[in-house]
């Protein structure tokens, strides 16, 4: 059974709605199974349509305050026909996207560039971090950082490297947008 942090009566609380996006097979399901559940499925099951996890976190403090974010995360089914019809409706109201691309296969992240450009036209400049996952996978890697920051510098985005199997940065992302999603709210 997965508890709730305690809540400090002086917190803040936050609730947003962030979506991860990519191409199939890059590990989005694995993510969000990791962070929400800290356990990893070595199973593929393929996402249909969008599924809705949730989790609370702790945030320490933002402006002096303690701050938790109560987060809805959609699991975006990777197929581009997918993002092409269904985009306004899934990604209304989100405030972040971790946009997910494969290590080992350089196509996911060539494509994600059209990933975040669709939420983007949906939902205008939200805050994205771009997740290079499967980094357990090295024998295997096909992309290169610089690669990364090559083809994403326009979006401005951080670049991490995750890898759900073994846990790797999978709590850094998330919290990481949690973060900065927070931190612009504050500051509009």
């Amino acid at each position: 059974m997965l508890r709730r942090p305690s809540i400090d009566p002086e917190s803040k609380t936050y609730k947003f709605k962030i979506c991860l996006v990519g191409e199939e097979g890059v590990g989005k399901t694995s993510l969000i199974h990791r962070f929400v559940s800290g356990a990893f499925d070595e199973s593929y099951i393929r996402t249909l349509g969008a599924v809705v996890s949730k989790k609370t976190v702790a945030l320490g403090s933002v402006q002096g305050r303690p701050v938790q974010v109560d987060m809805m995360i959609l699991d975006i089914m990777g197929k581009r026909t997918f993002l092409q019809l269904f985009k306004e409706a899934y990604f209304h109201g989100a405030k972040g996207v971790l946009a997910v691309f494969d290590t080992t296969r350089v196509a996911s992240l060539r494509d994600l560039t059209k990933w975040i450009d669709g939420v983007r036209d949906s939902v205008g400049p939200i805050p994205v971090y771009a997740l290079g996952n499967k980094t357990d996978l090295t024998h295997r890697r096909e992309t290169t950082p610089e690669e990364a920051s090559s083809i994403l510098r326009s979006y401005e985005c951080p670049v991490l490297y995750t890898s759900a199997k073994s846990g790797d940065n999978v709590e850094q992302a998330f919290q990481g947008l949690a973060k900065t999603i927070v931190e612009s709210l504050v500051t509009e």
